[in-house]
């Protein structure tokens, strides 16, 4: 809980902060990245630091809890945290690392702010950071210890069994173990992070869905980002040119708190792209464990040809009793054509609503289910790369 002192400095100063945070942001990383460049190697995303992205994420993320205890002072804003927590420990954060943001966090708050960055602003703010560090350090501490980790030691080795081409921009590699040990369970919608060394020497770690399992094997579907320029898309781009069957890969531990529900309530799965990826893990484990289960899978893409995992998804759907696909592509030749229109969709009463893609795509799709009567706590959904979308109800 927020002190009474530091709440007052907030709610007074929370406006300017919040404007000037993509800013801060910005000198942040590049003071901290620039001092201590070992920290993009496997731990940030150079990619999202070329876009802007990941800065945004962090401001947004911020300005978000702060808003949370001032709106909430009772109650801790878990859904925010365990989301960052998840992302955190997918690639091994580790407590001194917070530490080291805070000192380049608040060196550029005071950069930014200049003479506004009084003693009592800078002392409401830091409890802000600590309450968030705190949190969140407590969280991934319960995430390791789940996940029988020392702390962030979350990499293993794991070797390229197969490799599968799906369109001409995704595929999908089954993995294994290179050790004997057991493969780790996770949970439908949950993801791992693959790291590979780039051809400047520089690791760089991504998320990937686990989209399916079969003993100690473990499948994951890989979209070449074809971007303007390196370092987007560096890492899809190298996993697309260069991975093979028999190449070893660093893998770690399963995360991700946007999970099936394990109780029996209908779902709605709409995707679009390569967000189809944990929407087939979740339909995969209803076709295995629950196939009488109301299921709404809605799908929206380029083409029929870009569809990743179509026919997977299609043969998915026809093993559950309760379950209709519906698809729109915008080359036409499916259910709808062009963005996906629920206008004439009858969704499942009291369902469960999973949504990941663009987040043009997510929020245009929200507002629809919302719209139709679906409650906000219902709606859930998954980002690829920096959450933007941090703080929506």
């Amino acid at each position: 809980m927020l002190s009474t002192e530091s709440a007052t400095v907030i709610r007074a100063t929370i406006p300017v902060v919040t404007e000037a945070m993509d800013e801060i942001s910005s000198r942040f990383y590049a003071s901290m990245l620039g001092d201590r460049p070992e920290l993009l190697d496997g731990l940030f995303n150079r990619g999202n630091q070329a876009t802007g992205e990941q800065r945004r994420a962090l401001g947004g993320s911020i300005a978000a809890f702060a808003t949370a205890l001032l709106e909430h002072p009772d109650e801790r804003p878990d859904a925010l945290l365990s989301r960052i927590a998840h992302k955190h420990v997918s690639v091994g954060v580790t407590d001194d690392q917070y530490v080291i943001v805070h000192k380049y966090l608040f060196g550029a708050i005071a950069e930014v702010l200049g003479d506004a960055a009084s003693s009592e602003v800078v002392a409401a703010w830091d409890e802000v950071y600590w309450l968030m560090a705190g949190a969140l350090t407590a969280l991934e501490a319960r995430l390791y210890a789940r996940a029988g980790l020392d702390g962030g030691d979350v990499w293993r080795v794991w070797r390229v069994v197969e490799r599968r081409e799906l369109t001409r921009d995704a595929i999908s590699l089954t993995l294994e173990p290179e050790d004997d040990g057991p493969a780790p369970d996770f949970r439908p919608g949950q993801y791992v992070s693959v790291r590979l060394r780039m051809p400047d020497g520089v690791r760089q770690a991504r998320q990937y869905t686990l989209t399916g399992a079969e003993g100690r094997r473990r499948a994951i579907t890989v979209k070449r980002v074809r971007a303007r320029e390196v370092p987007e898309g560096e890492v899809s781009t190298l996993v697309h040119e260069t991975v093979r069957v028999g190449e070893a890969l660093e893998v770690s531990a399963p995360a991700g708190d946007v999970t099936l529900s394990d109780d029996a309530r209908p779902v709605v799965l709409a995707s679009a792209g390569i967000g189809c990826t944990p929407m087939l893990a979740m339909l995969r484990h209803i076709a295995e464990h629950d196939p009488e289960r109301r299921v709404l899978v809605l799908h929206a893409d380029r083409s029929a040809h870009d569809h990743a995992h179509r026919e997977e998804t299609a043969a998915l759907a026809e093993r559950i009793a309760g379950a209709d696909l519906l698809t729109w592509y915008e080359s036409g030749e499916a259910d709808g054509s062009g963005r996906m229109d629920l206008s004439g969709v009858d969704l499942p009463e009291d369902c469960e609503v999973y949504l990941c893609g663009p987040l043009p795509f997510m929020r245009d799709v929200r507002a629809q289910v919302l719209a139709a009567g679906v409650p906000a706590r219902s709606v859930h959904y998954e980002v690829f790369g920096p959450d933007l979308w941090l703080g929506l109800d």
